[in-house]
C-alpha cells in the first residue's frame, strides 16, 4: 500500500449552534403574571383562513374538516374560535313536539322564537291545572244546576206523557201498567178492572181466558213499540243535552284561556294546535271531573299506557332560552343517539315496549340548529350507522329522531315524528389519514366537506410566537392556580418547544406537551418554595420526566459498559463503525449506538444485507442498501467491472431494522473493509446517503447525539469522542444542557458533513481523494476492487485438461 495522505480535519460544531438562541432579556414582562392570557391560536394562518371561509359561506357542503390539530384542549380551542365569530349571529328558534290529534303516531313539530318553547310548555301545564280546578267547580254552580234541572224536568214531563199514553193503550187491551225499579215496566192483565198479580190467580184462569190474554198482550206490544222507541230517543236526547250543557259550561272555561294563549303565541301552527286542544278538551270533560284520589295508586306503567292529559303536554326538544347568538355545541361522544336523537320506550303492563311523543329526545345536531356542531370524526366513524346518518342529514338538512336499537327482540309501539329542518354546520376533527381515506373511497365526502382546515404541527419561532408561548403559560397558570414563570423559565419552555418541533427556528404547536411541562415545572418550583418558576425548574422537570421513562435506556447503557453489547468508544477498527438508532418506549425516545460491520470477498454476489436475508429488514433499510450499490457503481465502476461480494450487518440486533439513516454508516464500514483503512471507534455516525455520495438529513438527531454521549460518558470521556451528522441537521439540534456544556468544554464534538468523503476523512484521518489519487481512501478502494476483478478473470480463464482437451475452473 502506498503511503497514505493525511486529511485536514474540519473544525467541530460550536456549542452555541446546538441550541436556539433565545433572547429573553428584551421580553416585555418579568413573570407571566404580567401578561394577558392567550385565548386564541397563533402561527396557523392557513388553517384560520380556511375556518373563516367555512364560517362565512352558508351554502350546503361548506362544512369544515379540521385535521392536524392535536394537543391541549383541541375541542375547547375550536369551540372558542367559533364562539368568537358567532356571538353576534342571530339566536336560532326553539322547537317543540306536540300531540297530533288527527294522526296520533305522527307528532307535530312546531318552531317558536328562542325562549318561548319552555314558556309555552309551562303555560300548557298551567292551563291543564287551572281547568282541572275550574271545570268541576263550573259544573257545580247554581246556574249549571238550574239549567240541568230544567232539562231533567222537561225530560220527566215528556216521559210522563209517554207513560200516560202507554197506560191508555194498555187499559184498552185489558192491562194495567206497573213500574218496577230500576226503570222497568210490566203489563199486568186485569179482569173486571182487577189486576191479576198472584201466580195462584193466574193459574186458576181457564184456557180460553189465558189465550185471550196472550193475544191481547201481543197486540199491545205491537202498539206500544213506538212508544218505547220514543222513550229511548228521549233518554238519548237528554244525555246529548246534558253533554251539550256540560260542554257549554266547560267551553266557557276553556275558550278564554285558549284565546289568551293564541294571543300570547301568534303562530299559525300554535293556533291550529290550540284549536285541536280546545276541541279535544270539550269532548273529554269527564277527564277533568275525575278525582285523582279515586284513581288506583299503582305504578304508572302497570296502570295505564300513558299518563293523564299527555295530549296537552309539550315536549321541548330544542331550548335556546339561554343561548346568545348562534349555538356552538361540542359533542364528546358522537354516537348515533347522541348525534341524531332518539325516541325512548318503556315497558307496559303487558310487557310491550311503548312510547309517545313526550319521549322524543333531540341529538346534538338538532340542538346546534342554526349554529355549529364540533365532534371528532375519528370517534364517530367507528360507530354503527353514524356515517350513513351524517350523509343523509347533510343531503336533506332534516332531522327526525327515531328509536335506535338494532338488537331489539320485542315489538314496540312506534311513532314517526315529523322531521325538523336543521341548518347545522359541522366542524369535525380528524386525522389527515382519515381525510385521505374518505376522499378516496367516498365520492360524497368532497361535496359534503368542502373546507379543510389543516393545522400544522409547528410554527415559525418568531418573537410573537415566543410571546404567545408565554401567554399560553400565563393562561394555564391562571386557570390551574400554578406559580407564574419568569423569563428564564419561559426561555426553557421555548427551547422545549423547539426541540419538540425538531428545529431551532420553529416551535411545536402540540401544546398539550407544553402544558404538561409547565405543570411539572410549577410542581418542582412550589416544592422548593420559589416565588416563580425559573429555568432550572423547567430543566428539573425535563430530567424528572426522562428519569421516569429511561429504565430500558439505562439498562442498555449498562450492558454496553459491561461489554455485553459490543460498542467501542476508543481506538480504530477495519470494516467496523458505530451507527446510531432511535428506540421508542411508549412516548419516550432515546438514541442507542449499534455496531455496523462489513465483510468483503471475491465474487459476484454484490452487497448482501444480512438483515434482509434474515427477514429483519424494513423496506426503507433495503432501499438504503441498494443505494450503496448504486454509489459504488457510480464511483468505482466507470472504467472497470465491479466484482464484489460483501455483507453488511447490524451486530447484536434482534429486532427489525428500519430506515435509511444508517446507510452512511454502512457505507463507511464497507469502504473501510475494501480499503483496509481502520475507522475511528470514538466517533459515531448517522445520516443517509444518495448514489452520488451526498449526505442527507435524518430524524431524531438530538436523541442520537445524546445517546452516544451518554455511552461515552459511562465509559469515560476522552476529549476526542463525537458524532458525525448531516450538515442539513445542524438547524435541528436542540441538545440538553449537559451535552452542550461538554461540547463547549471540548469533551465531546459534533462534525457536520455534506458528503461521504468528508465523513471518511474524519473517521480515517486520511484524505478521501479520488479513485485515481494515490495515498487516498478512494484510491485504496479502487485498487482493491481492481484486484478482485483481476482475480475473477483469472479464475474464469480456460485451462488445459490432462487429456489435452480444453477445461475450465
Amino acid at each position: 500500500m502506498s503511503e497514505l495522505v493525511p486529511a485536514e480535519l474540519p473544525q467541530p460544531l460550536d456549542a452555541a449552534l446546538t441550541t436556539p438562541a433565545v433572547d429573553f432579556a428584551s421580553w416585555p414582562f418579568e413573570t407571566t403574571a404580567d401578561l394577558e392570557p392567550l385565548e386564541s391560536i397563533v402561527g396557523q394562518d392557513r388553517a384560520m383562513q380556511a375556518i373563516e371561509l367555512g364560517l362565512g359561506v352558508h351554502d350546503r357542503g361548506y362544512n369544515i374538516f379540521v385535521c392536524g390539530l392535536t394537543g391541549y384542549g383541541k375541542m375547547t380551542t375550536v369551540q372558542v374560535l367559533l364562539g368568537q365569530r358567532t356571538a353576534a349571529a342571530p339566536t336560532p328558534p326553539d322547537y317543540i313536539y306536540v300531540h297530533n290529534f288527527a294522526v296520533p303516531d305522527q307528532p307535530i313539530a312546531i318552531q317558536l322564537p328562542a325562549g318561548q318553547g319552555k314558556r309555552f310548555a309551562a303555560d300548557m301545564k298551567q292551563l291543564v291545572e287551572t281547568l282541572r280546578r275550574n271545570i268541576p267547580l263550573a259544573l257545580k254552580t247554581h246556574a249549571f244546576e238550574a239549567a240541568k234541572n230544567r232539562l231533567l224536568r222537561e225530560h220527566e214531563r215528556r216521559m210522563a206523557e209517554l207513560l200516560s199514553e202507554l197506560e191508555q193503550k194498555a187499559s184498552e187491551r185489558g192491562f194495567l201498567v206497573r213500574q218496577v225499579p230500576p226503570g222497568k215496566i210490566l203489563f199486568v192483565p186485569a179482569i173486571g178492572g182487577r189486576a191479576i198479580e198472584s201466580e195462584e190467580e193466574f193459574r186458576a184462569l181457564d184456557a180460553g181466558t189465558l189465550q185471550h190474554i196472550e193475544q191481547e198482550r201481543q197486540q199491545l206490544f205491537a202498539e206500544v213499540a213506538s212508544i218505547f222507541e220514543r222513550q229511548r230517543e228521549l233518554e238519548s236526547q237528554l244525555l246529548v243535552e246534558l253533554n251539550h250543557l256540560e260542554a257549554e259550561f266547560g267551553e266557557a272555561q276553556i275558550a278564554p284561556r285558549i284565546a289568551e294563549l293564541k294571543a300570547r303565541y301568534p303562530s299559525p301552527e300554535i293556533a291550529s294546535y290550540l284549536d285541536a286542544v280546545q276541541a279535544h278538551m270539550v269532548q273529554h270533560l269527564d277527564a277533568f271531573q275525575e278525582s285523582q284520589e279515586a284513581r288506583p295508586s299503582l305504578p304508572l306503567p302497570l296502570f295505564e299506557l300513558q299518563p293523564r292529559f299527555i295530549e296537552y303536554q309539550v315536549n321541548v326538544v330544542v331550548d335556546n332560552s339561554e343561548t346568545r347568538g348562534a349555538p356552538v355545541i361540542v359533542e364528546p361522544a358522537p354516537t348515533y343517539t347522541h348525534l341524531f336523537g332518539t325516541v325512548e320506550r318503556v315497558v307496559d303492563r303487558f310487557g310491550r315496549l311503548v312510547t309517545n311523543f313526550t319521549m322524543i329526545r333531540s341529538g346534538s345536531i338538532l340542538r346546534a340548529n342554526g349554529g355549529y356542531l364540533v365532534f371528532n370524526l375519528d370517534d364517530a366513524i367507528g360507530e354503527p350507522l353514524v356515517w350513513k346518518g351524517l350523509k343523509r342529514f347533510l343531503r336533506t338538512r332534516q332531522i327526525a329522531p327515531e328509536p335506535y336499537d338494532p338488537l331489539a327482540i320485542f315489538s314496540a309501539a312506534g311513532i314517526k315524528p315529523c322531521p325538523i329542518p336543521a341548518n347545522t354546520k359541522l366542524v369535525v376533527l380528524g386525522s389527515p389519514l382519515l381525510y385521505e381515506l374518505l376522499s378516496l373511497y367516498d365520492e360524497d365526502f368532497p361535496r359534503l366537506f368542502k373546507v379543510r382546515a389543516d393545522f400544522g404541527p409547528d410554527m415559525p419561532r418568531e418573537e410573537s410566537a415566543e410571546l404567545s408561548y408565554a401567554r399560553f403559560v400565563a393562561r394555564l397558570t391562571r386557570d390551574e392556580g400554578l406559580l407564574p414563570f419568569n423569563r428564564a423559565g419561559i426561555a426553557e419552555v421555548v427551547r422545549f418547544g423547539a426541540r419538540r418541533a425538531e428545529h431551532q427556528e420553529r416551535l411545536s404547536a402540540r401544546l398539550s406537551e407544553v402544558a404538561d411541562l409547565v405543570r411539572e415545572a410549577a410542581y418542582w418550583a412550589a416544592r422548593q418554595g420559589a416565588a416563580a418558576v425559573d429555568g432550572v425548574h423547567v430543566e428539573q422537570a425535563l430530567e424528572s420526566k426522562i428519569y421516569r421513562s429511561n429504565r430500558i435506556e439505562e439498562r442498555i447503557r449498562e450492558m454496553i459498559d459491561e461489554g455485553v453489547l459490543l460498542i467501542e468508544t476508543a481506538g480504530a477498527a477495519v470494516g467496523q463503525a458505530n451507527g446510531l438508532a432511535v428506540l421508542m418506549v411508549g412516548d419516550y425516545a432515546f438514541g442507542r449506538p449499534n455496531r455496523v460491520t462489513a465483510a468483503v470477498g471475491l465474487g459476484q454476489a454484490g452487497i448482501i444485507n444480512i438483515e434482509r436475508e434474515a427477514k429483519m429488514s424494513g423496506r426503507m433499510h433495503d432501499k438504503g442498501v441498494l443505494i450503496l450499490a448504486g454509489y459504488l457503481r457510480h464511483r468505482f465502476a466507470q472504467v472497470r467491472p465491479l466484482s464484489l461480494s460483501a455483507s453488511l450487518c447490524f451486530e447484536q440486533s434482534y429486532g427489525e431494522v428500519e430506515g435509511d439513516s444508517a446507510s452512511s454508516t454502512e457505507l463507511y464500514a464497507l469502504l473501510s473493509a475494501l480499503s483496509g483503512i481502520p475507522l475511528r471507534q470514538d466517533i459515531a455516525v448517522t445520516g443517509s446517503v444518495n448514489q452520488w455520495g451526498a449526505i442527507q438529513a435524518i430524524g431524531g438527531v438530538n436523541e442520537k447525539v445524546e445517546g452516544f454521549y451518554a455511552v461515552c460518558k459511562a465509559k469515560g470521556l476522552t476529549g476526542t469522542q463525537g458524532v458525525i451528522i448531516p450538515e442539513a441537521n445542524v438547524k435541528h439540534l436542540v441538545l440538553r444542557r449537559e451535552v452542550r456544556e461538554a461540547i463547549a468544554a471540548g469533551k465531546f464534538h459534533i462534525y457536520p458533513v455534506r458528503t461521504v468523503d468528508q465523513g471518511l476523512e474524519i473517521l480515517t484521518g486520511v484524505r478521501a481523494g479520488t479513485p485515481e489519487e494515490e495515498g487516498t481512501v478512494n484510491f485504496a478502494v479502487a485498487r482493491r476492487l481492481e484486484e478482485f476483478a483481476k482475480a475473477m478473470r483469472a479464475h474464469a480463464r480456460p485451462t488445459k485438461g490432462e487429456d489435452g482437451g480444453e477445461g475450465s475452473t
